[in-house]
């Protein structure tokens, strides 16, 4: 009777609060220059999308943060042509601040020699990742459209100084568009100008929760529990064992308040445990005592 009336507490609790409570999300903004045919990070043009991504982001109320500054002490700086796994690597590593979403771009330049001037064109594509999930959640490219005249005869470098003058044109462009990608995902765009984003929002993200030791009859009871918590989406099994379960939970919660309700949880079951987290990880792990029975669901309680 006891248990049912705390699950009836927190299921009216849950339905009081908004389901906006995720974590305000910490951006990353990285370029990927692996593609030969990209234009290198150690370029001007490079520099000026990059600031120029970062100062939308910016004004859509995001916080972003430097890669340089942040990653200063732990990774070797000015390296150029990297991979999508290497500043994947990096922004999943960065856990101060924790990097929640990677604004992932790439410049390319392609030119065309006529007889009298040389053609150019641009594109910059760009996509938002979330960094702890892998899960893609939306990519836009732009394009310079028509051909800009360069020198004839110019070189690569000729090339890239006629491409900067106009870089940060399309840049605004793509910052703009995944700018406002992102802020519906989190609210709906509804704070899309120059107000303070609040540090909740509604945008499901996905967490691992491995409960380790416990019987099935204990997990059967923390689950009754883990459908009812605020911003609840879905959740499936990855592996079952008997003294182990391991799931995928979607939901819109914050981070740390997912872990006070886990805290509250075992609580609520006379269950003691452990509770580590890492990335989008939560690991639970039983503590027992020698001579303590294992709790039982008895028949009455279905």
């Amino acid at each position: 009777m006891c248990r049912s009336l705390s699950l009836l507490i927190i299921l009216l609790s849950s339905l009081l609060l908004t389901a906006q409570a995720a974590d305000s999300p910490n951006l990353l903004i990285l370029g990927t220059d692996a593609d030969k045919n990209s234009v290198p990070r150690d370029s001007r043009v490079f520099r000026q999308v990059l600031a120029t991504l970062s100062n939308q982001m910016n004004n859509y109320s995001f916080d972003v943060y430097d890669e340089t500054v942040i990653t200063l002490d732990s990774f070797e700086q000015g390296r150029s042509r990297r991979s999508d796994a290497e500043i994947i690597d990096i922004a999943r590593s960065v856990q101060r601040p924790p990097i929640d979403i990677a604004v992932i771009f790439s410049i390319f330049v392609s030119a065309r020699d006529e007889a009298y001037t040389t053609k150019v064109k641009a594109n910059i594509q760009g996509r938002l990742l979330n960094v702890k999930t892998g899960k893609g959640l939306g990519s836009f490219a732009v394009d310079s459209g028509q051909f800009w005249n360069a020198p004839n005869d110019c070189p690569r470098q000729c090339l890239l100084n006629v491409v900067g003058d106009k870089a940060h044109v399309l840049a605004n462009d793509l910052g703009a568009v995944l700018a406002e990608k992102l802020s519906w995902m989190l609210d709906g765009g509804q704070n899309a100008g120059a107000m303070e984003r609040p540090g909740e929002n509604a945008m499901v993200t996905e967490y691992d929760l491995v409960f380790d030791g416990f019987s099935p009859a204990e997990y059967s009871q923390m689950e009754e529990y883990l459908v009812i918590f605020s911003g609840y989406h879905s959740h499936r099994p990855v592996e079952v064992r008997h003294t182990r379960s391991e799931i995928w939970y979607k939901s819109a919660i914050a981070t740390a308040k997912l872990n006070r309700n886990i805290h509250k949880m075992l609580g609520e079951l006379a269950l003691r445990g452990s509770i580590g987290f890492s990335g989008n990880t939560f690991t639970i792990k039983k503590i027992t005592f020698r001579g303590q029975n294992q709790s039982q669901i008895k028949q009455g309680d279905w």
